[in-house]
């Protein structure tokens, strides 16, 4: 199933199924996005393995690293268009050498 995603005029939410959601910052490269949208990936099916397994402790860890990779690509945390050049890269710089240190 393909949901319809709309994008607000201004490129900061998308909007699916009438909710809005904040958008990933556009300044990202592609290998950085690439690289984050992975973790995002491995944390998410991590949620799903350890609520299964009914491991807390995992469902935690793997929480983590989505919200990590979530703040990578400015969906979450400080809005990505109040942030300078420079507070940006830093905020993927250090949520990759944080999900980095996860593997």
């Amino acid at each position: 199933m393909t949901r319809e995603v709309e994008h607000t005029a201004d490129g900061r939410w998308i909007v699916v199924d009438g909710r809005r959601w904040r958008a990933q910052d556009p300044q990202l490269p592609d290998e950085v996005r690439e690289q984050l949208l992975h973790h995002l990936g491995l944390g998410r099916s991590g949620v799903r393995t350890a609520k299964r397994a009914g491991d807390e402790d995992a469902v935690r860890a793997a929480r983590m690293v989505v919200q990590a990779a979530k703040t990578g690509l400015g969906e979450r945390g400080q809005a990505w268009w109040e942030q300078s050049d420079d507070a940006r890269r830093d905020r993927w710089e250090a949520a990759l050498a944080a999900l980095d240190r996860t593997d």
